[in-house]
């Protein structure tokens, strides 16, 4: 599938080709900290198809559990994250962040990883009250319903 995608500020702008089925859900203590939230929802691209359009990511090396490194790559201006790849040139593939892609309403994640970390009030979401949008949080914290 040909997808495309890009940064919150426009700077970064890209186009890949991934496997919409190779969509998962990360709950690693690294992807929650990384992502600054509960969980990181990732697609592999196609082995070199993926194509910077625009702009260039600042690269920052995490080192996993294992030992290994994993490059992360992010807007430098205003911070989004891009991709995660190993180290080194020889990386063809990258994990992209699908929060980034035009498409994102269309992959839906079909695993899970570091099931061990994930959140325990992840089950029970459903319950939790939704709006449609956010409320207007006024100075005092407080906001309008």
């Amino acid at each position: 599938m040909k997808v495309d995608g890009g940064c919150h500020c426009g700077l970064i702008r890209y186009e890949a080709e991934i496997e919409a089925e190779r969509v998962i859900v990360c709950h690693c203590t690294d992807c929650q900290t990384l992502s600054g939230s509960s969980f990181r929802i990732v697609v592999q691209t196609i082995p070199g198809k993926f194509w910077l359009l625009t702009g260039e990511p600042k690269i920052y090396t995490k080192i996993a559990e294992s030992g290994a490194g994993r490059e992360q790559g992010f807007c430098p201006e205003c911070g989004t994250p891009i991709f995660s790849r190993p180290v080194g040139d020889c990386a063809t593939a990258l994990s992209l962040r699908v929060g980034t892609l035009t498409q994102r309403n269309e992959l839906i994640p079909n695993d899970q990883y570091w099931s061990r970390s994930s959140q325990n009030w992840l089950a029970g979401l459903e319950s939790i009250h939704a709006w449609e949008t956010q409320p207007v949080f006024r100075a005092d914290g407080a906001f309008d319903e």
